[in-house]
């Protein structure tokens, strides 16, 4: 199983001094993956509750960075790292300019991303950003569907309910052929189904293991039925934990415990299938060093 880390990108680690800077010595530390998430506005009275904790969307997301701002930072300041979005929100902006900037962070980083989409939680991002909170399964797939073309054909055309492309030259293609890698979010039957039928993996998070099989289970068998190969599947799993000094008990990992609870939870994910795991701590740690002190310790304990 691979191991990843979240980019600095939020709350007071959205710095891009700190951001370049961490970047690399993450690369440096033997993680595999740098990962950036995607959040515009925090509402004073939110629409949803934040699926986590008691439901109070964490205060640092008041300040964050542009996901894909945080990851050229982050390619131009490392070699070989995989580059992943962790989710970024592909309905918020239209295909023709998200396909570009995508291609764009592909070519930059010679190759290194990944593409992880999903549909958001929050009803007032969409609001803000214009765009209808309903049918978003329905405007993703057309949005899968025109990037691709967008990455792949020689002359794009496309004409479909959201959007209409006349026949079009777009040159500006993606390294990775026919395209980067995508993966999509959701813990919903029809989420696990759209990756199983469409994607190369699932960004997943961490979650009691039989209901994180369970939903593993759906999009594999989804894979078969599109005739496509489960096997070629990946299984990313995000894990937000609050670091302690003393031990928790064991029903509280992953939420929170000790960086050693953290490493062996990690490595119990291997037996589930599970192909990359990456930890993000900046909604709860206080400063720029312990970031880096959390990521240097559990890189140790995890034998890389």
């Amino acid at each position: 199983m691979q191991i990843g880390f979240a980019v600095p990108q939020y709350g007071l680690f959205a710095d891009p001094d700190f951001i370049r800077r961490a970047s690399t010595d993450l690369e440096a530390m033997g993680y595999h993956s740098l990962w950036a998430g995607d959040r515009v506005l925090v509402p004073l009275a939110p629409s949803d509750r934040y699926p986590g904790g008691d439901g109070t969307i964490p205060p640092a997301f008041t300040r964050f960075f542009d996901p894909l701002a945080a990851l050229t930072l982050a390619a131009v300041s490392t070699r070989a790292v995989r580059l992943g979005t962790s989710a970024l929100n592909a309905l918020w902006q239209p295909p023709v300019v998200l396909a570009r900037a995508l291609a764009s962070l592909d070519l930059l980083s010679h190759g290194r991303l990944d593409v992880g989409i999903g549909l958001g939680w929050l009803r007032d991002e969409y609001t803000a950003a214009g765009v209808p909170w309903r049918g978003r399964g329905r405007r993703l797939e057309e949005t899968l569907d025109l990037m691709e073309s967008l990455w792949a054909d020689k002359v794009v055309e496309h004409e479909g309910p959201l959007w209409t492309v006349p026949p079009s030259h777009v040159d500006l293609k993606p390294v990775q052929r026919p395209r980067p890698p995508i993966l999509l979010a959701g813990f919903t039957p029809a989420a696990l189904e759209r990756v199983g039928r469409r994607a190369d993996g699932w960004l997943g998070a961490a979650m009691p293991p039989a209901y994180l099989t369970s939903l593993w289970e759906v999009a594999l068998r989804a894979a078969e039925r599109a005739g496509r190969d489960p096997s070629e599947l990946r299984m990313v799993v995000r894990v937000n934990p609050v670091i302690t000094a003393a031990p928790v008990p064991a029903d509280r990992v992953p939420r929170e415990g000790t960086v050693r609870q953290l490493a062996d939870y990690l490595l119990g994910l291997t037996e589930l299938g599970v192909h990359e795991a990456f930890v993000d701590v900046q909604p709860a740690e206080s400063s720029q060093a312990r970031f880096m002190e959390v990521a240097q310790e559990l890189i140790g304990l995890m034998g890389r």
